[in-house]
């Protein structure tokens, strides 16, 4: 046997007992979750069990522990599915999402949660909303906005009629793709289905690759990839998770015009959310009609240094011309110089509510 045979033979004897180390550890972290259950339904029969900010910290934690070879986010990701697990032995977490099933924002929500939670496919973003305020789900995932085609106006108009917090974020990586079933004629395609904002997210790409095919809007990128299966002349743009549910074959992949095409999604739920230590806070103010008014309602922030992410300007429920403003910023309510500026700007404001404080999305 030579030398380079006894090395393998050694070094797979070594990852079996790597092996065995991991499986016991494991199991001895999802007995110490059991545990943590136990103590906190002692303590309180309706005891929150799910803890966004507690997650963020283990996870960032465990990114700035990580030395390699594996990547930080990709180590985290294995984390992530660790605690999902562990957290299902304690209260399997009921988490509802825009559907249908095959979604981006289906995989947003196990990105977020972890493939141990059970996610429920709501026809539209207000019954996602109506599901955790009735206490049905533990959570809702929804679309906030697209790095290509800008915000999502439904979502921020149900937070207008809703008393539903912001929990959490997650960032999601948009990779579309052109799909057919194995009955399409490819030298054929003369439809494309797809939902209207991922067309938008692919114009310039179906422009030069499929000028002449009819671009066919519907509900989802899951009801596209759904519709192809019954057709021989269509094909339709969808992500791996619908293509992998209805078993679609890939005629091209990433067709998204921008390579850094990414929609952000909010984590809704019932409960505020303490601090993490790298939090944001989302707040929607109404302001009077009158002259200076974006002003007033920004200069808190500049004074104080606070870092605004994000500012949309939606049309108000209460009166013709007049608007409410959607604000994301860095930080936290409970922090002593947010709440210095939240104060101020309630005292400008003809109505300020805080969304919700929670932490910056992690993966």
């Amino acid at each position: 046997m030579s030398d380079t045979s006894i090395n393998l033979d050694e070094l797979r004897q070594r990852i079996d007992q790597l092996d065995s180390d991991i499986l016991n550890l494991i199991s001895e972290r999802a007995n110490c979750a059991q545990q943590v259950a136990h103590v906190k339904l002692a303590e309180d029969k309706d005891a929150v069990f799910y803890r966004p900010e507690r997650e963020a910290q283990v996870l960032r934690r465990i990114m700035a522990l990580n030395k390699g070879p594996l990547d930080s986010e990709e180590m985290a990701r294995l984390f992530r599915e660790i605690m999902s697990a562990c957290l299902a032995l304690e209260q399997p977490i009921k988490v509802a999402y825009l559907g249908p099933e095959g979604t981006f924002t289906q995989q947003a929500a196990l990105k977020h949660f972890g493939e141990s939670a059970v996610s429920l496919p709501m026809a539209a973003i207000d019954e996602v909303f109506r599901e955790v305020e009735a206490g049905a789900v533990h959570y809702g995932v929804v679309p906030v906005e697209n790095s290509t085609e800008g915000v999502v106006n439904h979502t921020l108009d149900t937070f207008m009629d809703s008393s539903i917090k912001i929990c959490g974020e997650v960032v999601l990586r948009i990779h579309h793709h052109l799909l057919v079933s194995e009955t399409t004629r490819r030298d054929k395609v003369s439809r494309i289905y797809s939902h209207p904002q991922s067309f938008g997210q692919c114009r310039k790409w179906l422009d030069a690759h499929y000028p002449h095919a009819e671009r066919v809007p519907v509900s989802s990128n899951a009801e596209a990839a759904k519709l192809v299966k019954t057709e021989w002349h269509s094909a339709a743009i969808a992500g791996d998770m619908a293509a992998k549910l209805y078993g679609l074959e890939h005629i091209a992949e990433k067709i998204e015009d921008r390579p850094d095409n990414s929609t952000r999604f909010l984590i809704i739920g019932n409960q505020d959310v303490p601090m993490a230590g790298e939090d944001k806070t989302s707040i929607v103010v109404a302001m009077r009609n009158q002259p200076g008014t974006l002003h007033a309602l920004l200069e808190p922030f500049h004074r104080h240094q606070i870092d605004l992410t994000r500012l949309e300007t939606r049309p108000s429920r209460t009166g013709v011309w007049n608007y409410v403003f959607f604000i994301d910023f860095k930080g936290h309510r409970d922090e002593p110089r947010v709440a210095a500026v939240l104060e101020e700007v309630r005292l400008r404001a003809a109505d300020l509510r805080v969304l919700g404080s929670y932490p910056i999305g992690v993966l």
